[in-house]
């Protein structure tokens, strides 16, 4: 129900190779005209195009996990949690666990799940809320999920606070997982919900193809057809982005792409995280909390740190 007219000239390829039918594949315009006829697209022309869109990706599997809760409403009204964990790279969902609330517990199952099947991470990307991170109610501590990571030797990074698009391929995943629930009757309890779940993630793993991948690949062939893995052994891979560890000297000071930065004194000798994308580079604690970010600026060498709120 939530495939448009690229995807369904792919099916028909398909049909018309495995068949031999004597018709005709048609073009995508035409696709669009019979849907269009029947009333079945969803038209949305203040859309922002594409093409204008600044997409991050890391480069190999592995390399970056997201991710992040929703709520998913029982047949008797009740809501469960469903933690997602989504592979950056190719989209694929490595992990899908349900529980009764978002916490730090499901948090760390649904992780752990990820890690079993599809192994460890480089970094695990989440966005700070109570079940990933514990700097709003113990500032200073490190919560059971960042352990749980730590404990993996995986970098924790949290998005910028009130900032969902840094965790956005997730945050999307849950419109499609939601889109597919719905046709299927309210699950009674979170156990049939789980067997709805996992029914969903072998479909949306190895049958639908997905918009964003080369050639609408699904995300278990990208997985399968990557020429490498990432994790915690090596620093992940992007295109468009580096991401850097810097220790802190005893000044406080770090140096990433030739320029320098204070973190603070507080922080000397911890080894920190710099995420480079383009001019800007923000900063993470070790634990995964955002320090703050600045601009590279070619005529200075030090350049003042914007402290994260």
């Amino acid at each position: 129900m939530d495939n448009g007219a690229d995807f369904i000239r792919d099916a028909l390829i398909e049909v018309h190779a495995a068949t031999g039918a004597p018709w005709r594949v048609p073009s995508r315009s035409t696709i669009n005209r019979v849907l269009a006829r029947h009333d079945l697209l969803e038209r949305n022309p203040a859309k922002r195009p594409r093409s204008s869109f600044r997409r991050f990706v890391y480069a190999r599997p592995r390399d970056c996990y997201q991710i992040d809760a929703t709520n998913v409403r029982l047949a008797d009204g009740s809501l469960a949690a469903v933690f997602d964990v989504l592979d950056d790279c190719t989209r694929t969902l490595v992990g899908c666990h349900a529980t009764s609330a978002e916490t730090a517990e499901g948090a760390v199952t649904a992780i752990r799940q990820a890690f079993d099947e599809y192994g460890t991470p480089a970094i695990v990307l989440s966005d700070n809320g109570t079940a990933f991170t514990s700097r709003l109610t113990r500032p200073g501590s490190i919560s059971t999920f960042v352990q749980c990571l730590l404990d993996h030797n995986v970098r924790p990074i949290n998005s910028s606070p009130y900032h969902p698009q840094t965790c956005g391929k997730v945050e999307r995943h849950h419109q499609t997982l939601k889109k597919w629930l719905s046709t299927h009757p309210a699950p009674a309890t979170r156990a049939e919900l789980q067997n709805l779940l996992d029914v969903y993630r072998r479909y949306y793993n190895t049958q639908r193809r997905h918009s964003a991948l080369p050639r609408r690949a699904t995300p278990a062939q990208a997985w399968t057809h990557a020429p490498s893995l990432g994790g915690p052994a090596s620093l992940p891979m992007q295109t468009d982005a580096t991401l850097h560890r810097c220790l802190v000297g005893s000044t406080g000071a770090i140096t990433v792409a030739g320029h320098r930065t204070s973190v603070g004194t507080t922080h000397a000798g911890a080894t920190i995280t710099a995420i480079r994308d383009q001019s800007r580079i923000t900063i993470y604690h070790q634990d995964g909390q955002p320090l703050g970010h600045f601009h590279l600026t070619p005529d200075r060498t030090y350049i003042s740190l914007t402290r994260a709120a």
